[in-house]
């Protein structure tokens, strides 16, 4: 089988395409690999970086008949854009948008998509709040979550891009359910372990027995204890400020939002952490940041995110 990886290029004006070419020195020969984007812009960042990257130009990714690098130029832009604009939001959905449609047919096996910016997107006419949520559409996948992975810590949220005061309105029984539920299948179908998930609790010591909140009792416990019944591994709720001491391989945090996931893991895993869309027909990973417009064009962006995001789409796809 050839296993074929495809890589967006994401926002041009970002460290997108630099990131490519730093984690293209560690491509492996087994792979087949397919760009998404524009060759002006990556002869552009081959001349900043001073890599070279050998691939053959294809207009459609069935082409990729060998195993290799291949590129599919879009040639959205007339020129290199290394500045933050519309015409740099419009490129990035487009890489995104050919990318996931070769995914959805089959063609491609795994896609690892370089950072893009919401508001430059929305500005070209992109409708969605982020890759996840184009991704899910797409796809037309209904159950799918967030997941940010590392070999210290799996964190899944709940919620994700809320106001905080609204997020109790989404600690509902059958939403933590559903979650549970959709970790537990992806990690037999794609990891190929029975991971042990622990949902946090929504408040300070988990509620304390109803007296600093009523979401414990009333929504996560009887969420947890019905999983129970399906003969899911589940525990919870965690008082969320001890629920991340020593963490094992097996362990995957169900976290009720954004930052009572999000803060333990970049403390613990901000270089290797990889974003990975749980609920997808295809396997989707992103590095564990955004475009770093401040230092994009700079030569300074450091790919170990992008490496590790890279590494577990292959080491997925090793264990098809």
């Amino acid at each position: 089988m050839n296993k074929k990886i495809g890589i967006t290029l994401g926002d041009p004006a970002g460290i997108g395409p630099e990131l490519i070419l730093k984690i293209s020195k560690h491509f492996k020969e087994k792979f087949t690999y397919v760009i998404y984007g524009e060759e002006k812009t990556l002869l552009e960042a081959s001349k900043l970086t001073g890599i070279k990257l050998n691939y053959k130009k294809i207009e459609k990714v069935e082409e990729a008949k060998e195993r290799g690098v291949y590129l599919i130029d879009l040639n959205v832009l007339k020129v290199p854009v290394v500045e933050p604009s519309v015409s740099s939001g419009k490129a990035a959905v487009a890489y995104l948008a050919r990318a996931v449609a070769d995914a959805i047919r089959g063609n491609i096996h795994g896609i690892l998509t370089m950072p893009i910016n919401k508001f430059w997107a929305k500005k070209a006419g992109f409708q969605y709040e982020g890759q996840t949520e184009f991704l899910a559409k797409a796809s037309g996948t209904k159950d799918y979550a967030m997941m940010m992975y590392s070999e210290k810590l799996k964190v899944v949220l709940l919620t994700t891009h809320i106001p905080l005061k609204d997020v109790p309105n989404y600690v509902k029984k059958e939403e933590i359910l559903k979650k549970v539920r959709l970790i537990r299948k992806e990690f037999l179908e794609k990891f190929k372990f029975e991971p042990l998930i622990k949902v946090l609790g929504l408040n300070p010591h988990a509620g304390e027995m109803g007296e600093l909140g009523r979401e414990e009792i009333e929504e996560i416990i009887p969420a947890v204890e019905e999983a129970k019944k399906e003969g899911i591994k589940v525990v919870g709720p965690l008082v969320p400020d001890v629920a991340f001491i020593n963490p094992s391989e097996e362990d995957v945090f169900l976290c009720m939002y954004h930052d009572q996931g999000l803060i333990p893991f970049k403390m613990l895993a901000f270089d290797e952490g990889v974003n990975f869309t749980l609920g997808l027909p295809f396997i989707r990973t992103s590095p564990d940041h955004g475009t770093a417009y401040d230092i994009a064009w700079k030569n300074k962006a450091r790919e170990s995110s992008s490496l590790h995001a890279l590494r577990l789409i292959e080491d997925l796809l090793d264990k098809i």
